[in-house]
């Protein structure tokens, strides 16, 4: 089975937070801390894994760091609690221990012990965080193929993701801040003056304090659709100005869209009908006077088999209509009603192609 781009993310950063609560639990955890431990230990199978092969390592390294807890211990008491909400989908919610500050010595100890073992990348990445002052948050959230997720944050905010997609998060102090990885996302912002909501998506970004949007990476391109309220776009490198809407930015209102192209955005937004993109909560596309290619590469995110146009006259041919994302039949029929359209199924592929 071949690991998807995703699936290397997730393990890298599960087998990080374990580093990290191993180290942790170098010394005695305070009630929040073990309460926090104990959340992540419950919330997947893959957490315990990870933990317990740091444990059975860590008995090379007890001249270093001490005897290790014991994992059965952790767990029959975590198991004994009320399992919490798991996500549909794999997600990871971090919470770094403010005791991590109170003991940089672990760290150097812990990496030295660890590369001796052959693990110096994963610890390295521990060590040269360097002492947390508070604590920080940080989630990361995916889809795959034809899924979708509804996550909710710890600041109140809501994320709706479409398939394949994926975006980090990070709490600070003074900031709130989304990088989308891959992929569309529509966002119902918490409002928090004191906490602006910022989104990176390729090239462009976008400032909230409390709104909904939606956020479309498409390679080059960005598409940036307000629902509700204002946002402030503009290039990617302009963290600063953005965050006050100024330098740079273009105020984008409810009904409104703007495509950031390579860090360029045009003149003015366009108006939009926000129900028509934001149809895929509904597991909806709705296309008005589209070109063929782009319908089909739509459908192709969600179906598992690629719809291909292989007659170049046939690509640029406008079409309109709601289709439902899981009803490739009826998709099929569709084009199938269009004058000169030919279409073949195959296991592989669906051609479409000119009579």
């Amino acid at each position: 089975m071949t690991m998807s781009a995703g699936d290397d993310r997730e393990r890298e950063t599960i087998a990080e937070q374990a580093a990290e609560w191993f180290v942790a639990n170098g010394e005695p955890l305070d009630a929040a801390e073990r309460a926090a431990f104990n959340e992540w230990l419950r919330r997947s199978p893959r957490h315990e894994e990870e933990y317990l092969v740091l444990l059975r390592l860590s008995g090379r390294l007890q001249g270093a760091l001490g005897e290790p807890p014991s994992l059965e211990a952790l767990l029959e008491e975590v198991r004994s609690e009320e399992a919490s909400h798991v996500s549909p989908i794999a997600a990871h919610r971090h919470v770094l221990p403010a005791t991590l500050a109170r003991r940089p010595w672990a760290y150097a100890a812990a990496a030295a012990g660890v590369a001796c073992l052959g693990l110096l990348l994963l610890w390295g990445s521990v060590i040269h965080r360097g002492p947390q002052t508070a604590q920080v948050l940080s989630e990361y959230y995916f889809t795959g193929h034809g899924q979708q997720l509804t996550q909710p944050l710890a600041d109140g905010s809501l994320l709706h993701l479409d398939t394949d997609s994926a975006v980090n998060v990070r709490y600070e102090r003074r900031l709130r801040q989304v990088e989308i990885e891959r992929g569309q996302v529509v966002f119902a912002v918490a409002h928090d003056p004191a906490r602006p909501f910022r989104v990176t998506a390729g090239s462009a970004q976008v400032i909230a304090l409390g709104t909904q949007f939606d956020v479309y990476l498409q390679g080059e391109v960005t598409l940036v659709t307000v629902v509700e309220g204002r946002v402030a776009v503009g290039p990617s490198g302009i963290a600063g100005s953005a965050a006050t809407g100024t330098g740079g930015t273009m105020q984008v209102g409810a009904g409104q869209q703007v495509r950031v192209i390579r860090g360029e955005l045009p003149a003015q937004p366009s108006q939009v009908d926000t129900r028509h993109v934001t149809a895929w909560l509904h597991r909806q596309i709705v296309f008005e006077h589209e070109a063929l290619s782009v319908v089909a590469a739509e459908f192709s995110r969600y179906g598992p088999t690629p719809i291909v146009i292989e007659s170049p006259e046939l690509r640029n041919l406008t079409v309109s209509g709601v289709f439902n994302v899981d009803d490739s039949e009826s998709f099929v029929a569709f084009l199938r009603s269009l004058k000169g359209v030919a279409v073949e199924v195959t296991p592989t592929r669906i051609r479409v192609f000119k009579l």
